[in-house]
């Protein structure tokens, strides 16, 4: 069998968690099967993968328009393959005509929606409208729909009601564990700007609406004194959310100590080490998936606080790996709390409860790695996703 993976994001070129699972997977399903990987950007030397850029004539088009192009310049290449696969809406035009073109099945796996995220038009313009009627077409076109969680599959279903639900299926985000572990090194902690003597909340993510930044600076207004807060925080989808942001960490700057934001790309190893030495991490997320960053703390020992919605729940347990936050979201696809102020104060609430409490930290620390360990493993998720494929292009009858 072979399988060809479309996807914008893929190494080098990577900046949030799609990418992350697209590029885990290959790596995976390639111990049984062949995949080939079509992804945007600069050329790869990897085997088996080819890179697709910009039609030059596209060069001063919408962003949207250009993906287009790039979709286009992949559609043919995908001839001779049993099953086309495709990640985020980027992706999910090339896989939509190449399923029509070569007469074969589709599957996108769902990492956002474009639905419940209409913020996206703050970056995209006229694109958003674009894009949703991309996924909108391919979703409803697609073989299969890959959810990476329980709530997910709801948000689609509640999305594309027209969709049959037996055809969105489960198969969640996983973690390399042994890529991601805990790192001991108070030598590149201090050169970073951490105390490792002191208690630390970490944020790690991009600076979008979903993801919640804006809530978690308020909110750190609230936590103890002697707490830090440590930001890995960079990518801002547009200048409006990064000027929002840039003034809610002066103000917290100038009335605490202990605020170190980090806007550069970190590698593994760095980020492995903050998180390692994290007392807690913090996902404020209004929209997320599942979260593949909620694992790759897990799997570096670090408890998890993280807002109860979407797929957070799905893999942060109450009690056991971390806290969740409680919510009540406005239903009008932006994930906006109906109460901004009681989800900030019960935020701050249940984060100081956690930093207060080093030993329960700890053990819940130690909880979340072994759940990575045991329920997220990419080789497992590999093998769902084979099956799968064998079930669509019907090589399992």
């Amino acid at each position: 069998m072979r399988v060809d993976i479309i996807t914008k994001e893929y190494p080098p070129e990577i900046y949030g968690g799609a990418g992350v699972h697209a590029t885990e997977l290959v790596k995976a399903l390639r111990e049984s099967i062949e995949v080939q990987v079509r992804a945007f950007g600069a050329p790869r030397d990897e085997t088996d993968t080819t890179a697709y850029g910009v039609p030059e004539e596209l060069s001063t088009a919408n962003g949207a328009i250009q993906t287009l192009g790039t979709d286009l310049e992949i559609v043919t290449d995908v001839a001779g393959a049993d099953v086309v696969h495709s990640h985020t809406w980027y992706a999910n035009f090339a896989g939509h005509l190449a399923s029509l073109l070569h007469g074969i099945p589709h599957i996108v796996t769902a990492h956002s929606l474009e639905p419940l995220r209409p913020w996206k038009a703050e970056q995209l313009g006229g694109g958003y409208a674009v894009s949703s009627y991309i996924e909108k077409t391919a979703y409803e076109g697609a073989a299969a729909i890959v959810a990476v969680s329980d709530g997910m599959r709801n948000d689609i279903l509640r999305s594309y009601p027209n969709l049959d639900p037996a055809k969105v299926r489960v198969i969640y985000n996983g973690i390399d564990v042994e890529a991601w572990h805990p790192v001991d090194d108070p030598e590149l902690l201090g050169q970073l700007g951490v105390d490792a003597s002191k208690p630390s909340v970490v944020f790690v993510g991009r600076i979008t609406r979903q993801k919640g930044l804006p809530y978690l600076l308020r909110a750190a207004e609230q936590l103890p004194p002697d707490v830090q807060l440590v930001l890995c925080a960079g990518a801002p989808d547009t200048p409006q959310i990064m000027a929002e942001v840039e003034e809610l960490v002066k103000g917290l700057q100038q009335t605490r100590e202990g605020v170190v934001w980090l806007d550069r790309h970190l590698s593994r190893r760095e980020l492995c080490t903050i998180l390692a030495a994290a007392t807690t991490f913090v996902c404020p997320s209004v929209y997320e998936p599942l979260g593949i960053v909620n694992l790759e703390a897990m799997a570096c020992g670090a408890a998890v606080v993280g807002t109860a919605t979407g797929g957070i729940p799905e893999v942060v347990v109450d009690g056991v790996t971390g806290r969740l936050v409680p919510i009540e979201q406005v239903q009008d696809g932006t994930g906006t709390p109906t109460d901004p102020e009681k989800f900030v104060a019960d935020l701050a609430r249940v984060l100081t409860e956690v930093v207060s409490d080093r030993e329960r930290a700890d053990a819940y620390g130690a909880a979340g790695r072994e759940r990575a360990a045991n329920d997220f493993s990419w080789a497992r998720i590999a093998q769902q996703t084979e099956a799968l494929y064998a079930e669509v292009s019907g090589a399992g009858r």
